[in-house]
This record gives C-alpha cells, structure tokens and sequence, in this order.
C-alpha cells in the first residue's frame, strides 16, 4: 500500500525502511502506511529476548514507536516534521513466540501536537501492550 502525505512523496513500506534504518535493523516490516492506521509487525526472536525467552519491553517499545511515529508523520501539515516528546506504554502480557503486530492510530492531529495511540497483539489477537505517545509538530 502507498500513501501520499501532505508533507511529502509517496511511501511504501521499502521505502520507509530506508528511511529509518533503526526500525529495519531491529527488524520491523510496515504493512499498512495511512493517515487513520499504520500497521507494523515485529517477529519473536530469541536474539530480541530478555530472561525466560520474553520478547524484551524494549523491542515491543521500538515497535511501537516506529508505527507511532510514522502515524504522526502521515497526520504532519504541510512542511512540518515531528519528533516524539512523551512515551507510555503498559505492558500487559509476555510475548514468547509468533509474531507482535502494531495498530497506531492518531487520538489527536492538532496544530502543535499529535497523540498517537498505539495497541501491540499477538498472533491469537490478545493485547500484549498499549502505547500513547505524544508528537511534537515541528514548524
């Protein structure tokens, strides 16, 4: 799926990729780039665990991040950038295997912030965290 921005060209999930290598490094695949709702995903490995072979808070917060962050991006006036500037998250369950996918969908797109809100669930559709971030509109 493409989307065009009001802020910019046209992206499709390779695209943003290589525009935040963090995400593609950590190993993030975008599924869904749109205004309502950027949907990401984030596989269980053992290498992004913590003890007790848990998905680790921070990989689920660096997903959590990144389709939060592109949701804001897609909801930018026109030349403006963003940047996040509060971050909470509750955790609700483990993630010990399968796949952790990311629903953000925008709360509020004002003149100077954006509050994203983004659910984490697993492969059965169960919460494992929830994430509200706010993003700084920056002129």
């Amino acid at each position: 799926m493409t989307e065009t921005p009001p802020n910019g060209p046209v992206l499709d999930p390779r695209m943003l990729l290589e525009a935040t290598p963090f995400a593609a490094t950590v190993g993030i695949e975008f599924l869904a780039l749109d205004p309502a709702e950027v949907t990401a995903r984030l596989p269980w490995a053992a290498h992004r665990c913590t003890v007790g072979g848990a998905l680790h808070g921070g990989a689920l917060v660096t997903l959590a991040d990144a389709a939060a962050g592109v949701c804001a991006y897609l909801n930018l006036p026109e030349g403006a950038s963003t940047t996040t500037i509060e971050l909470k998250v509750n955790f609700l369950r483990a993630v010990r295997g399968g796949v952790v996918t990311a629903s953000a969908r925008p709360l509020h797109a004002g003149r100077t912030v954006i509050v994203v809100q983004t659910d984490l669930r697993d492969e059965d559709g169960d919460r494992v965290a929830q994430v509200t971030q706010t993003q700084a509109v920056l002129r």
